[in-house]
């Protein structure tokens, strides 16, 4: 199978890199948490103004229906540039599941930027920036609700990634019930899918951009006279970080080439996905830290940040042994062999 991205798709993905290298330097991060916030509403206003929240909504429902192929690249973007506001959340899962599930008026508002929307999901039971959203789509085993925030118990949790806001949510009496029974399950699978695929393509674009901090710096500090980037050691480790992340590569390109919640087969790839991207990101973050030397572990350093969104993210949407459960599950339930090696597999049933 061919993933190479298509023209439209990689100019989507420059644009986007571009407007965060522009608007979400860490230095301007660091000055909105200097402020005690982790929203800017211009960035917002700008990522709004290129669609980006309805990037997976279909055209019907007003979004732009792009392919999970090509989202992945944008996921991937915002990961790179610690991006704080829920843009991976918000068009990657929740938005996807309104419209799936039939509503429109918060869609719509959400789609024009006027309104921002939380999910709680078994796999990701706290909501992320709930206290901001105008309403928490609720994803139960047995239905699926919405829920203005102001109808809700918001409770706050210390969260380990200082960018990314996170509380707990007491589900409300009378909100409006999106899906239920087999419906329920199947738009939840669905955002299972779409969590970890998405939650590994941003590890995967921090995993990148560490490994571009370090070779930056090991390249301008020097030490007995030579660039600390020319020892051999130093070089290793980087390497051996970049090899992971490149093997982590194709296998987020196969993930993301599927139709999330189409089946068990889908479901292990994206674990893998999830899984390798994981691995790879921690890898390169400590290795970044370890060629930077006692300072690597300092505040005034950026690469904290990464772990520490890594270490959230990992977390996130379906833990190691959960992901590694799900791959066992596909194994075990049909063997792998070379008739099943294609995305096609789940389509074949």
């Amino acid at each position: 199978m061919d993933f190479a991205l298509s023209e439209e798709a990689r100019l989507m993905a420059g644009a986007v890199a571009g407007l965060l290298a522009d608007s979400c330097t860490t230095a301007q991060l660091r000055a909105l948490l200097a402020r005690g916030d982790s929203f800017d509403r211009d960035r917002w206003g700008r990522l709004v103004a290129m669609g980006l929240p309805g990037a997976l909504v279909p055209e019907a429902a007003g979004g732009l229906g792009l392919p999970p192929a090509d989202f992945a690249p944008l996921a991937e973007a915002c990961g790179a540039a610690l991006l704080p506001e829920p843009l991976v959340e918000m068009a990657g899962i929740t938005l996807p599941l309104l419209a799936e599930a039939g509503e429109r008026v918060l869609l719509a508002r959400a789609l024009a930027g006027e309104a921002t929307v939380a999910l709680v999901h078994p796999r990701a039971p706290f909501a992320l920036h709930a206290a901001r959203a105008a309403a928490v789509v609720l994803v139960e085993p047995s239905r699926i609700r919405l829920a203005p925030t102001g109808a809700l118990r918001i409770t706050p949790r210390e969260s380990l990634d200082p960018f990314r806001p996170i509380a707990e949510v007491a589900a409300a009496e009378g909100a409006e019930t999106l899906a239920e029974g087999t419906a329920a399950a199947a738009l939840s699978a669905r955002a299972a899918d779409r969590g970890a695929l998405w939650s590994a393509a941003q590890m995967l674009g921090m995993g990148q951009r560490c490994i571009d901090l370090a070779a930056a710096f090991v390249q301008g500090r020097h030490q007995f006279g030579r660039p600390v980037g020319s020892f051999q050691a130093v070089k290793h480790h980087l390497a051996s970080a970049q090899v992971r992340v490149e093997l982590a590569r194709p296998v987020l390109a196969a993930a993301s080439a599927q139709s999330p919640g189409a089946g068990p087969a889908t479901a292990a790839r994206i674990a893998h996905a999830k899984l390798a991207c994981g691995t790879a990101a921690e890898a390169a973050a400590c290795a970044a830290i370890q060629v930077h030397g006692a300072m690597g572990y300092s505040w005034e350093v950026d690469l904290h940040f990464h772990l520490k969104r890594i270490l959230a993210l990992s977390a996130a949407w379906g833990t190691p042994a959960e992901l590694r459960a799900t791959v066992a599950t596909r194994i075990f339930a049909a063997p792998p062999g070379p008739e099943t090696l294609f995305p096609e597999e789940d389509a074949r049933g």
